[in-house]
């Protein structure tokens, strides 16, 4: 069974760094859609970023394109998120996510079915 995990979330000053680090176990996800998320408190998860299996494909969320990036290790088993320029707005509980399916090549996110327990990233002076 396909587990993923989040690490690398903290406290960071508006424009600074974080790096996102999601790492599965129980069965490989190189041949998954996988993607970040993200939920604020009061507001409804949304999507972040994702990537094909191949890496030929990215989707970026318009208010983190040209600050995040996605990327993937398939034979590590990983997907990272670089976080540069936070703002506060940022604040969220982060998610990774894999799509099992293989219908889109970057499916919504209710497409989505594999999820981490989340971790907290906050961005305040």
């Amino acid at each position: 069974q396909l587990r993923l995990v989040e690490s690398g979330g903290g406290l960071v000053q508006p424009g600074g760094s974080l790096r996102l680090s999601c790492t599965a176990s129980g069965r490989a996800i190189n041949a998954y859609a996988m993607g970040w998320f993200r939920q604020a408190s009061g507001k409804e998860r949304e999507y972040v970023a994702a990537i094909n299996w191949s890496e030929t494909n990215t989707r970026y969320e318009d208010s983190v394109k040209g600050r995040f990036t996605i990327s993937r290790d398939n034979n590590m088993n990983t997907v990272a998120l670089q976080m540069n320029n936070l703002k506060p707005e940022d604040t969220a509980v982060y998610y990774c996510a894999a799509s099992l399916g293989r219908a889109w090549d970057i499916p919504g996110l209710q497409d989505f079915h594999v999820w981490g327990q989340g971790t907290q990233v906050t961005v305040s002076a």
